[in-house]
């Protein structure tokens, strides 16, 4: 009798019923990838095998950039990375800056950094939320989310004349004071937001299309997210309740009592609520701030020219995204000797591919959303 022999057991990445793959080009024109983002799919059918993300399209050099400017000329590059939420971004690079320095920051400023850090949190969350249910098919988010975030916009063009690439900070602490009705307009703007927030909930969180569309979709677990260096939301979806205002706090988040939602699925729809929660816990930190304003200067000691002494210091923030850290490195200089930038965008794009296998092509759309990436962070 002839000796029967089996055939080798398939691979992670074989194909069904021997068919052949279907390698599809997703982007960089494409409205759903939030930028020039061009994802190649490896498809069988409609399941995706893996993903390869092509970055760069955008790409403008910007730390290269900081080592022919002085510390001051570099300041307002940093608000068109993630120029949705652009005072984080300020923020982040002052601190850095700062700590080169040994400055101290004035209590009045630091109050008047939380409360506008804060506020882009919350128009940042709104615009990831209105383009993430229109990116999955609903359209009446979008139009409500635009309402409330111009009114955070409005706060920032009357407080420093921006709305979008918004440069509120300077090295040292504020360039501008606050204006007349600024904490009346930011606790109504809590007031708002807190009822809209309802809104939002009634239109989205109980709808069985976005619940299908978004429950097990783009799972990443916690010991995946630590794999991939995954921060913010997303980290927080998968049970981890890293938060660095809690974990290594700054500008005085120690003073305030606020919670760090996190859920236990991992998936899209916990992605949804953990934001949506965290809008609500940024307003609850914007009335205590207004509420225990100090009065005083809003900025510190610190040299019309900037120079610092010779060395490096890192800082990072709790960006809407996720961890934003800066890198400085100072050799007695006008200009930065090198700074390098952790995005949390281009960070947490490296788990896409993880959380889009056996998805299908429609989930990649929910996922990428879902991510909360701007392009402009993730190629600088």
């Amino acid at each position: 009798m002839a000796e029967t022999t089996l055939a080798p057991p398939p691979t992670e990445d074989a194909t069904l019923l021997d068919s052949n793959e279907l390698v599809l080009n997703m982007g960089p024109q494409h409205p759903s990838t939030h930028g020039v983002l061009r994802v190649i799919l490896k498809l069988d059918g409609e399941t995706v095998l893996g993903t390869d993300c092509v970055i760069g399209y955008l790409h403008r050099g910007v730390e290269k950039i900081a080592e022919n400017r002085t510390f001051q000329q570099f300041a307002p590059y940093v608000d068109r990375m993630d120029y949705v939420a652009a005072v984080s971004n300020g923020l982040g690079y002052c601190m850095a800056v700062e700590k080169l320095l040994d400055a101290e920051i004035p209590p009045r400023a630091q109050a008047v950094r939380v409360i506008l850090s804060e506020l882009n949190r919350v128009a940042s969350h709104l615009l990831w939320l209105g383009t993430h249910a229109l990116d999955i098919g609903a359209i009446t988010p979008v139009f409500l989310c635009f309402r409330e975030r111009e009114l955070a916009l409005n706060i920032f063009e009357k407080y420093c004349g921006a709305r979008l690439t918004t440069h509120a900070f300077r090295i040292g602490g504020l360039q501008y004071e606050t204006y007349d009705t600024f904490e009346k307009d930011c606790l109504a703007f809590c007031d708002e937001i807190l009822e809209r927030v309802k809104e939002y909930h009634a239109l989205l969180t109980g709808n069985r299309i976005w619940v299908k569309r978004t429950k097990g979709v783009g799972v990443l677990n916690a010991a995946d997210c630590k794999d991939y260096g995954v921060t913010g939301p997303v980290l927080r979806a998968a049970g981890v309740a890293w938060d660095l205002r809690k974990a290594q706090p700054y500008c005085g988040y120690e003073n305030y009592d606020f919670d760090i939602p996190t859920a236990e699925n991992s998936d899209t729809f916990d992605r949804y609520i953990v934001r949506m929660i965290e809008m609500e816990q940024s307003c609850r930190i914007i009335r205590q701030a207004v509420e225990s304003m100090p009065s005083g200067p809003i900025k510190g000691k610190v040299s019309k020219v900037i120079k610092p002494p010779p060395g490096e210091a890192y800082v990072s923030i709790e960006a809407p995204k996720g961890e934003l850290g800066y890198y400085i490195v100072s050799d007695g200089s006008l200009q930065p000797y090198r700074l390098r930038v952790r995005p949390p965008s281009f960070v947490n794009l490296g788990a896409l591919d993880k959380m889009c296998r056996g998805s299908l092509v429609a989930d990649v759309v929910a996922i990428i959303g879902t991510i909360d990436i701007v392009l402009g962070e993730v190629d600088r």
